[in-house]
C-alpha cells in the first residue's frame, strides 16, 4: 500500500497537532483494518523509534514517552490513521511516519521498523518552547 503523512507544523509548547496516515493502492478487497499501523519519529541526529500502533485487531499501542498524551486511531471507510498528540513538548520535535504492515503483528515488535513493509514520506512536528 501507498501511505501519504500530513498534519504536520509548528506549535508551541502545551499546544495539540493531528497528524493523519492516508492508505491507497490496495489490492482489491483489502480494508485498512487488515493491517497494522504504526507511527514513528526521527528527531534531529537519532534512530527512528515507534510512537503508537494499532494492529489489524485495532488493538492500540503507545511508547511510554506519549502515554497519555497522544491518541492513535483509524476510520477504516477512509483509510486513515490518525495520531492525535497533544500537551506536546519540545522532545516532540521530530519527523513523523506511518507505516503499515498487513496481517497481525506481535507486540513483542511492533515499535520495530523493520516489522513494516510499506512507509510514507514524513511529516515534521516542530514544537517550540
Amino acid at each position: 500500500v501507498q501511505l501519504r503523512a500530513y498534519g504536520g507544523g509548528l506549535v508551541q509548547a502545551g499546544g495539540s497537532l493531528r497528524l493523519s496516515c492516508v492508505a491507497s493502492g490496495f489490492t482489491y478487497g483489502e480494508t485498512l483494518d487488515l493491517f497494522a499501523i504504526g507511527w514513528f519519529r526521527q528527531a534531529p541526529g537519532k534512530e527512528r523509534v515507534g510512537v503508537s500502533s494499532v494492529t489489524s485487531a485495532g488493538d492500540t499501542y503507545y511508547a511510554d514517552s506519549v502515554k497519555g498524551r497522544f491518541t492513535i486511531s483509524r476510520d477504516v471507510a477512509k483509510n486513515t490513521v490518525y495520531l492525535q498528540m497533544n500537551s506536546l513538548k519540545p522532545e516532540d520535535t521530530a519527523v513523523y511516519y506511518c507505516a503499515a504492515r498487513r496481517g497481525s503483528l506481535s507486540p513483542s515488535i511492533i515499535f520495530t521498523s523493520i516489522s513494516y513493509y510499506d512507509w510514507g514520506q514524513g511529516t515534521l512536528v516542530t514544537v517550540s518552547s
